[in-house]
């Protein structure tokens, strides 16, 4: 049986699509940190009743927040599924052998802090809550490995952000499954064959224009919209019906004109409006004894003991029976250090968070604050985790290989 200590595998340099998504991603972060603070100072100011009355005006049939939560979220997921799809096809997933760690990396991060929330909620209203712990937020934890600059590994890099995009999908797919109500079969039955129509547009037909797909996508969006399941979805459904060309992937193909086109939109715009209209929380009197509801400690332990637990373990049992191997240029350290990262939940965890509690506004707050201060923890943790491992353990990893 292979050991943890001989398994390990030399990573080539990151890929320069790698490389611009990394440097994308980074710096909305810093400005979703500023939209929070500003959203939560306004809700507890004496503005609070207009402000939080501004997110609640409808336009066209839907409230403000639902448009950012239903509409605009469709966008992010769409990227993030072009990011996934960009990654298997031609990025650093696209090797089982570069793959297979992230993902059992992703399958721990996911199961135990699901496990440590089950545990405390079984049987309650709170299970509802089960899927909040579970996701990392891309651009957070990218912006912490971006603070530490040179001290951190490039396959550290590589390592978080690919076992954040499959945490998103797999929280993608629990919303589909769990968070679905009322489904209408005829309007989902109608949403299934227009996808199925531009895949053919794509895999037989190979039309490369963009307008037919976003056309198809848009229409999707309202068909799930009214079939119960998560509209949001569309995006993900989407971006693996758009054309992809691993020959011309950092230049020409749809799918990476797409992408591009859409950081700085999602990153500047649709993630900080996400952020000011989800954390317009009014923070009561009662809100430590909130956090000390087992919903709220399901969450705050899922993220910060579940994650990194889950990372860890998982990772080294998958090592040490020889089915993957660790890069060279990492050590145990640099993975606990990626797994206190993952407790970065923010985003998917509030977006589920709002899912998991309809109707439910004080429960669906609580959860959203335990969320703030876990992820808050996680990164301050995270951050500090790998800025203490000397640069020489790194240093020597890579001159072992």
């Amino acid at each position: 049986m292979a050991t943890p200590e001989t398994t390990k595998t030399v990573r080539s340099p990151l890929s320069s699509s790698f490389q611009w998504f990394f440097d994308s991603e980074k710096a909305s972060g810093l400005v979703l940190i500023a939209c929070t603070a500003l959203s939560l100072l306004l809700a507890n100011s004496s503005h609070a009743a207009d402000y939080l009355a501004l997110w609640q005006v409808h336009v066209a049939g839907l409230s403000l927040v639902h448009w950012i939560n239903d509409a605009l979220m469709a966008i992010f997921f769409l990227l993030i599924g072009l990011e996934l799809e960009r990654e298997l096809y031609s990025g650093e997933l696209s090797s089982l052998q570069n793959a297979l760690l992230p993902l059992v990396a992703a399958l721990g991060g996911i199961v135990t802090p699901a496990l440590i929330h089950y545990t405390l909620n079984a049987g309650t209203p709170g299970q509802a809550g089960i899927g909040i712990p579970m996701a990392t937020d891309i651009a957070f934890a990218l912006g912490a490995l971006a603070l530490l600059g040179a001290r951190v590994p490039a396959s550290l890099k590589v390592f978080v952000v690919a076992f954040a995009v499959i945490d998103d999908l797999c929280a993608i797919v629990i919303i589909a499954v769990f968070y679905s109500s009322g489904l209408s079969f005829a309007y989902l039955a109608a949403a299934l064959a227009v996808w199925l129509l531009l895949v053919a547009m794509n895999r037989w037909l190979r039309w490369m224009a963009l307008l037919p797909y976003l056309l198809g996508g848009a229409l999707m969006w309202f068909l799930l919209l009214k079939s119960g399941v998560h509209a949001t979805l569309a995006g993900v459904m989407l971006a693996f019906a758009i054309p992809y060309s691993s020959q011309d992937a950092d230049q020409s193909s749809p799918s990476h004109r797409l992408e591009e086109w859409l950081h700085k939109p999602v990153a500047f715009l649709i993630l900080p409006l996400f952020a000011l209209a989800n954390t317009a929380i009014a923070v009561g009197g009662q809100w430590m004894q909130e956090l000390a509801s087992s919903n709220s400690l399901g969450i705050m332990l899922g993220l910060l003991l579940g994650k990194p637990l889950g990372v860890s373990l998982i990772c080294y049992l998958a090592v040490a029976v020889g089915l993957c191997r660790l890069p060279a240029d990492l050590t145990w350290r640099h993975i606990v250090g990626a797994g206190l990262l993952g407790g970065i939940g923010f985003t998917m965890s509030i977006f589920i968070s709002n899912l998991a509690f309809a109707g439910a506004a004080p429960v669906i707050d609580a959860s959203k604050i335990a969320v703030l201060l876990a992820s808050t923890l996680a990164g301050l943790l995270g951050f500090f985790w790998l800025r203490a491992i000397p640069q020489s353990i790194s240093q020597a990893s890579s001159l072992r290989a």
